[in-house]
């Protein structure tokens, strides 16, 4: 069910309104990306009060006026994608526009950050949030370093 800022989840009335906001783009997100809802909510919050935390006070408030909740189709999906991809560890690598973050087993990017130690930030992120593995790599494509989280 694709959520709205007039209907959206009841643990998430409490948060103020660009935090929300968020929330529900980013669970919109996951949910289209095939988590499930009951895992997709509490990871969505969790990743927008970081956001509002992390954020400059200019990219608040431009997301106040002109960020809007992922659009979804009709069909509910916006994206080919495949539940198995959630089991499926993180990895950190060199990109031609800096480094970046895919699962192990996707054929492009997720993100892509100007930093290394963005990269691996966000990436160690998603890999906990899904309970599985990173893999950071160095530019020359050899594993610089690999760790597990577990749920």
């Amino acid at each position: 069910m694709p959520w709205t800022l007039n209907d959206y989840p009841s643990s998430m009335k409490n948060l103020n309104e660009v935090t929300r906001k968020k929330a529900i783009d980013i669970a919109n997100s996951m949910v289209d990306e095939g988590y499930e809802d009951d895992r997709a909510i509490p990871i969505a919050i969790t990743q927008a009060k970081e956001w509002r935390e992390n954020a400059e006070k200019d990219e608040i408030e431009d997301y106040k006026k002109h960020g809007k909740p992922t659009e979804r189709s009709k069909e509910g999906k916006k994206y080919d994608s495949n539940p198995e991809r959630l089991e499926e560890g993180e990895q950190v690598i060199a990109h031609e526009d800096g480094w970046a973050v895919q699962s192990s087993g996707a054929k492009r990017a997720s993100e892509v950050f100007d930093k290394k130690d963005e990269a691996v930030k966000r990436a160690k992120e998603i890999a906990k949030n899904k309970g599985t593995s990173l893999t950071i790599y160095k530019q020359d494509g050899t594993v610089q370093d690999k760790q597990t989280f577990h749920e």
